[in-house]
Protein backbone atom coordinates (compact mmCIF):
# COMPACT_ATOMS: atom_id res chain seq x y z
CA UNK A 1 0.00 0.00 0.00
CA UNK A 2 3.14 2.29 0.90
CA UNK A 3 3.53 2.09 -3.24
CA UNK A 4 0.17 3.04 -3.90
CA UNK A 5 -0.88 6.45 -5.23
CA UNK A 6 -2.47 7.71 -1.39
CA UNK A 7 -5.56 9.26 -3.53
CA UNK A 8 -6.20 6.10 -4.37
CA UNK A 9 -6.41 3.82 -1.05
CA UNK A 10 -9.75 2.25 -1.87
CA UNK A 11 -9.34 1.28 -5.14
CA UNK A 12 -8.35 -2.40 -4.19
CA UNK A 13 -12.15 -1.95 -2.02
CA UNK A 14 -14.14 -0.73 -4.81
CA UNK A 15 -12.66 -3.38 -7.33
CA UNK A 16 -13.85 -6.14 -4.77
CA UNK A 17 -17.55 -4.94 -4.34
CA UNK A 18 -17.90 -4.17 -8.09
CA UNK A 19 -16.57 -7.89 -8.51
CA UNK A 20 -19.31 -8.77 -5.95
CA UNK A 21 -22.01 -6.74 -7.69
CA UNK A 22 -21.19 -8.33 -11.31
CA UNK A 23 -21.57 -11.60 -9.70
CA UNK A 24 -24.83 -11.34 -7.87
CA UNK A 25 -26.49 -9.96 -10.73
CA UNK A 26 -26.16 -13.45 -13.10
CA UNK A 27 -28.56 -14.35 -9.64
CA UNK A 28 -28.29 -17.69 -7.65
CA UNK A 29 -28.88 -20.45 -10.37
CA UNK A 30 -25.76 -19.94 -11.87
CA UNK A 31 -23.88 -21.23 -8.55
CA UNK A 32 -21.77 -18.19 -7.66
CA UNK A 33 -23.07 -18.13 -4.05
CA UNK A 34 -19.96 -19.62 -2.64
CA UNK A 35 -17.52 -17.01 -4.49
CA UNK A 36 -20.00 -14.27 -3.63
CA UNK A 37 -19.23 -15.20 -0.36
CA UNK A 38 -15.64 -15.59 -0.42
CA UNK A 39 -15.42 -12.20 -1.70
CA UNK A 40 -17.52 -10.68 1.05
CA UNK A 41 -15.14 -12.31 3.54
CA UNK A 42 -12.21 -10.87 1.92
CA UNK A 43 -13.76 -7.31 1.30
CA UNK A 44 -14.10 -7.56 5.09
CA UNK A 45 -10.85 -8.07 6.01
CA UNK A 46 -9.51 -6.15 3.32
CA UNK A 47 -11.60 -3.03 4.90
CA UNK A 48 -10.19 -3.62 8.45
CA UNK A 49 -6.56 -3.72 6.97
CA UNK A 50 -7.09 -0.63 5.01
CA UNK A 51 -9.05 1.74 7.41
CA UNK A 52 -7.06 0.21 10.52
CA UNK A 53 -3.37 2.31 8.72
CA UNK A 54 -4.60 5.33 7.44
CA UNK A 55 -2.55 8.38 7.67
CA UNK A 56 -3.86 11.86 8.34
CA UNK A 57 -4.43 12.83 4.53
CA UNK A 58 -6.69 9.45 4.05
CA UNK A 59 -8.14 10.53 6.94
CA UNK A 60 -8.86 13.64 4.98
CA UNK A 61 -10.34 11.77 2.19
CA UNK A 62 -12.84 9.46 4.33
CA UNK A 63 -14.54 12.33 5.72
CA UNK A 64 -14.81 14.19 2.48
CA UNK A 65 -16.04 11.14 0.79
CA UNK A 66 -19.29 11.36 -1.01
CA UNK A 67 -20.73 8.69 0.49
CA UNK A 68 -20.49 9.61 3.90
CA UNK A 69 -24.03 10.61 5.69
CA UNK A 70 -24.42 13.88 6.14
CA UNK A 71 -25.94 15.91 9.15
CA UNK A 72 -29.37 15.99 7.36
CA UNK A 73 -28.85 12.27 6.61
CA UNK A 74 -28.18 11.85 10.46
CA UNK A 75 -31.00 14.17 11.47
CA UNK A 76 -33.24 11.70 9.22
CA UNK A 77 -33.05 8.77 10.86
CA UNK A 78 -32.48 9.39 14.52
CA UNK A 79 -35.14 12.07 15.08
CA UNK A 80 -38.79 12.09 14.96
CA UNK A 81 -41.11 14.96 13.92
CA UNK A 82 -38.48 17.11 12.96
CA UNK A 83 -39.76 20.48 12.13
CA UNK A 84 -36.94 22.68 9.81
CA UNK A 85 -36.68 26.35 10.75
CA UNK A 86 -35.62 28.48 8.00
CA UNK A 87 -34.02 32.33 8.23
CA UNK A 88 -32.07 34.62 10.71
CA UNK A 89 -34.79 37.36 10.89
CA UNK A 90 -32.20 39.29 9.60
CA UNK A 91 -31.30 39.38 5.87
CA UNK A 92 -32.40 35.27 4.45
CA UNK A 93 -32.38 31.73 4.96
CA UNK A 94 -28.81 29.92 4.39
CA UNK A 95 -29.78 26.25 3.29
CA UNK A 96 -26.08 25.13 4.34
CA UNK A 97 -27.13 25.13 7.99
CA UNK A 98 -30.20 22.85 8.08
CA UNK A 99 -32.15 23.48 11.80
CA UNK A 100 -35.18 22.65 14.09
CA UNK A 101 -36.76 21.22 17.07
CA UNK A 102 -37.56 16.99 17.09
CA UNK A 103 -37.81 14.20 19.12
CA UNK A 104 -35.40 12.14 20.43
CA UNK A 105 -36.38 9.19 21.96
CA UNK A 106 -39.16 10.81 23.69
CA UNK A 107 -37.71 13.86 24.53
CA UNK A 108 -37.64 17.19 22.59
CA UNK A 109 -34.50 18.57 21.62
CA UNK A 110 -32.96 21.32 19.28
CA UNK A 111 -31.08 19.50 16.00
CA UNK A 112 -28.50 22.23 14.13
CA UNK A 113 -26.38 20.76 11.22
CA UNK A 114 -24.64 21.62 8.12
CA UNK A 115 -25.40 20.54 4.96
CA UNK A 116 -23.16 20.19 1.77
CA UNK A 117 -25.67 18.08 -0.77
CA UNK A 118 -24.57 15.47 -3.02
CA UNK A 119 -25.51 16.27 -6.97
CA UNK A 120 -24.28 19.35 -8.08
CA UNK A 121 -27.66 21.68 -8.21
CA UNK A 122 -27.80 20.41 -4.41
CA UNK A 123 -23.88 21.36 -3.98
CA UNK A 124 -24.67 24.80 -5.41
CA UNK A 125 -27.97 25.21 -3.18
CA UNK A 126 -25.93 24.59 -0.06
CA UNK A 127 -22.92 26.31 -1.25
CA UNK A 128 -20.95 23.04 -0.43
CA UNK A 129 -21.61 23.53 3.13
CA UNK A 130 -20.41 26.68 3.52
CA UNK A 131 -22.48 28.52 5.85
CA UNK A 132 -22.91 32.50 5.42
CA UNK A 133 -23.74 35.23 8.80
CA UNK A 134 -27.59 34.04 8.05
CA UNK A 135 -26.80 30.36 8.87
CA UNK A 136 -24.84 31.22 11.57
CA UNK A 137 -27.59 33.59 13.02
CA UNK A 138 -30.06 31.70 11.89
CA UNK A 139 -28.36 28.71 13.84
CA UNK A 140 -28.23 30.77 16.93
CA UNK A 141 -31.59 32.14 17.26
CA UNK A 142 -32.76 27.80 17.75
CA UNK A 143 -30.17 28.17 20.60
CA UNK A 144 -32.28 30.65 22.07
CA UNK A 145 -35.41 29.43 21.58
CA UNK A 146 -33.90 25.83 23.07
CA UNK A 147 -32.81 27.85 25.91
CA UNK A 148 -36.61 29.42 26.52
CA UNK A 149 -38.33 26.16 26.41
CA UNK A 150 -35.48 24.17 28.20
CA UNK A 151 -34.57 21.78 25.05
CA UNK A 152 -30.98 20.31 24.60
CA UNK A 153 -28.75 21.56 21.56
CA UNK A 154 -27.42 18.94 19.67
CA UNK A 155 -25.28 19.79 16.50
CA UNK A 156 -23.36 17.91 13.90
CA UNK A 157 -20.94 19.31 11.86
CA UNK A 158 -19.47 18.88 8.31
CA UNK A 159 -18.50 21.62 7.03
CA UNK A 160 -14.92 22.65 5.02
CA UNK A 161 -15.33 25.81 6.64
CA UNK A 162 -17.51 29.47 6.27
CA UNK A 163 -17.76 30.93 3.15
CA UNK A 164 -15.12 33.44 2.85
CA UNK A 165 -16.52 35.70 -0.03
CA UNK A 166 -17.00 39.91 -0.20
CA UNK A 167 -20.62 39.51 0.93
CA UNK A 168 -20.56 37.04 3.56
CA UNK A 169 -17.85 39.45 4.99
CA UNK A 170 -19.99 42.37 4.28
CA UNK A 171 -22.54 41.24 6.50
CA UNK A 172 -20.62 40.39 9.12
CA UNK A 173 -19.30 36.86 8.84
CA UNK A 174 -16.82 37.20 11.76
CA UNK A 175 -19.38 38.47 14.13
CA UNK A 176 -21.68 36.03 13.14
CA UNK A 177 -19.53 33.27 14.42
CA UNK A 178 -18.05 35.28 17.47
CA UNK A 179 -21.37 35.84 18.80
CA UNK A 180 -21.86 31.88 18.63
CA UNK A 181 -18.96 30.93 20.48
CA UNK A 182 -20.02 33.75 23.09
CA UNK A 183 -23.90 32.28 23.07
CA UNK A 184 -22.68 28.42 23.12
CA UNK A 185 -20.69 29.25 25.88
CA UNK A 186 -23.16 30.43 28.00
CA UNK A 187 -26.66 28.81 27.01
CA UNK A 188 -28.48 27.20 30.11
CA UNK A 189 -29.36 24.14 28.18
CA UNK A 190 -27.23 20.71 27.74
CA UNK A 191 -25.16 20.86 24.42
CA UNK A 192 -23.66 18.19 22.41
CA UNK A 193 -21.59 18.37 19.48
CA UNK A 194 -20.73 15.26 16.79
CA UNK A 195 -18.38 15.81 14.24
CA UNK A 196 -19.46 13.44 11.27
CA UNK A 197 -17.03 14.44 8.32
CA UNK A 198 -15.42 17.83 8.30
CA UNK A 199 -14.71 20.17 10.70
CA UNK A 200 -13.02 22.73 9.57
CA UNK A 201 -12.11 26.22 10.89
CA UNK A 202 -14.65 28.61 12.36
CA UNK A 203 -17.23 27.37 10.56
CA UNK A 204 -16.84 24.49 12.52
CA UNK A 205 -16.48 25.84 15.69
CA UNK A 206 -19.29 28.41 15.39
CA UNK A 207 -21.51 25.40 16.13
CA UNK A 208 -18.74 23.44 17.98
CA UNK A 209 -18.86 25.00 21.77
CA UNK A 210 -20.58 22.22 23.92
CA UNK A 211 -20.81 20.01 26.62
CA UNK A 212 -19.65 17.03 25.11
CA UNK A 213 -18.13 17.19 21.98
CA UNK A 214 -17.73 13.88 20.10
CA UNK A 215 -15.93 12.78 16.98
CA UNK A 216 -16.94 9.80 14.42
CA UNK A 217 -13.64 7.80 14.04
CA UNK A 218 -12.65 9.24 10.31
CA UNK A 219 -13.50 12.64 10.75
CA UNK A 220 -11.34 15.40 11.22
CA UNK A 221 -10.90 18.84 13.20
CA UNK A 222 -8.65 21.43 12.37
CA UNK A 223 -8.29 24.98 12.12
CA UNK A 224 -7.20 24.97 8.50
CA UNK A 225 -7.94 22.10 5.94
CA UNK A 226 -4.56 20.51 4.76
CA UNK A 227 -4.59 21.68 1.35
CA UNK A 228 -4.82 25.82 3.08
CA UNK A 229 -2.07 24.78 5.12
CA UNK A 230 0.37 23.89 2.71
CA UNK A 231 -0.42 26.82 0.72
CA UNK A 232 0.55 29.13 3.55
CA UNK A 233 3.58 27.58 4.76
CA UNK A 234 4.89 25.35 2.00
CA UNK A 235 3.34 28.14 -0.68
CA UNK A 236 2.82 24.44 -2.24
CA UNK A 237 0.17 22.17 -2.52
CA UNK A 238 1.82 19.18 -2.80
CA UNK A 239 3.08 19.65 0.43
CA UNK A 240 -1.06 18.92 1.96
CA UNK A 241 0.05 15.22 3.19
CA UNK A 242 2.87 16.93 5.72
CA UNK A 243 0.56 19.77 6.57
CA UNK A 244 -2.57 16.96 7.33
CA UNK A 245 0.45 15.29 9.82
CA UNK A 246 1.51 18.30 11.23
CA UNK A 247 -2.56 19.47 12.16
CA UNK A 248 -3.11 16.81 14.20
CA UNK A 249 -6.50 16.46 12.76
CA UNK A 250 -7.03 13.02 12.93
CA UNK A 251 -9.47 11.47 15.78
CA UNK A 252 -7.33 10.22 17.98
CA UNK A 253 -5.11 13.23 17.72
CA UNK A 254 -8.20 15.17 19.12
CA UNK A 255 -8.67 12.88 21.72
CA UNK A 256 -5.14 13.18 23.41
CA UNK A 257 -5.01 16.92 23.02
CA UNK A 258 -8.25 16.87 24.85
CA UNK A 259 -10.20 18.62 21.53
CA UNK A 260 -12.54 16.15 22.10
CA UNK A 261 -14.15 14.33 24.64
CA UNK A 262 -15.06 10.68 22.62
CA UNK A 263 -14.49 8.71 19.88
CA UNK A 264 -17.59 7.41 17.92
CA UNK A 265 -16.24 4.29 16.19
CA UNK A 266 -17.42 3.86 13.06
CA UNK A 267 -18.49 0.31 10.95
CA UNK A 268 -15.34 -1.71 9.41
CA UNK A 269 -14.97 0.36 6.51
CA UNK A 270 -16.36 3.77 7.10
CA UNK A 271 -19.33 5.23 7.42
CA UNK A 272 -20.06 5.22 3.90
CA UNK A 273 -19.84 1.42 3.65
CA UNK A 274 -22.47 0.91 5.97
CA UNK A 275 -24.48 3.78 6.93
CA UNK A 276 -27.16 2.18 8.54
CA UNK A 277 -25.19 0.39 11.20
CA UNK A 278 -23.32 4.51 11.70
CA UNK A 279 -27.13 5.65 12.35
CA UNK A 280 -27.34 2.38 15.07
CA UNK A 281 -23.89 3.20 16.32
CA UNK A 282 -24.45 6.95 16.73
CA UNK A 283 -27.73 6.49 18.21
CA UNK A 284 -26.52 4.62 21.10
CA UNK A 285 -23.92 7.24 22.16
CA UNK A 286 -26.11 10.22 21.74
CA UNK A 287 -28.65 8.32 24.20
CA UNK A 288 -26.29 7.54 26.19
CA UNK A 289 -24.65 11.20 27.03
CA UNK A 290 -27.93 12.99 26.42
CA UNK A 291 -29.14 11.08 29.53
CA UNK A 292 -26.12 11.86 31.52
CA UNK A 293 -26.10 15.58 30.96
CA UNK A 294 -29.91 15.64 31.51
CA UNK A 295 -29.49 14.31 34.65
CA UNK A 296 -27.00 16.97 35.91
CA UNK A 297 -27.61 20.86 37.39
CA UNK A 298 -27.12 23.30 34.65
CA UNK A 299 -25.10 25.32 37.21
CA UNK A 300 -22.43 22.17 37.14
CA UNK A 301 -23.21 22.23 33.39
CA UNK A 302 -21.83 25.32 32.82
CA UNK A 303 -18.90 25.05 34.83
CA UNK A 304 -17.60 22.40 33.66
CA UNK A 305 -18.55 23.66 29.87
CA UNK A 306 -16.20 26.74 30.97
CA UNK A 307 -13.85 25.16 32.16
CA UNK A 308 -13.50 22.28 29.27
CA UNK A 309 -12.87 25.53 27.03
CA UNK A 310 -10.11 26.86 29.07
CA UNK A 311 -8.10 24.56 29.52
CA UNK A 312 -7.77 23.47 25.66
CA UNK A 313 -4.30 24.67 24.47
CA UNK A 314 -2.56 24.81 27.88
CA UNK A 315 0.92 23.73 27.92
CA UNK A 316 3.51 22.35 31.00
CA UNK A 317 6.58 24.50 31.39
CA UNK A 318 9.48 22.16 32.26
Amino acid sequence: MAAMDEQEFEKPIEDLVRRIEELGGFGAQQGREREVRKLQDRLQRLRKEVYAKLTPWQSTLVARHPQRPYPADYIESLFTDFIEFHGDRKFADDPAIITGFAMFHERPVAVIGHQKGRITKEKIRYNFGMPRPEGYRKALRIMKMAEKFGRPVLTFIDTPGAYPGIGAEERGQAEAIAMNLREMARLKVPIIVTITGEGGSGGALALGVGDHIQILAHSIYAVISPEGCAAILWKSNEKKQDAARALKLTAPDLKKLGIVDEIVPEPVGGAHAHREQMFEILERVLKRNLKRLMSRDITDILADRHAKFRAMGSVKIL
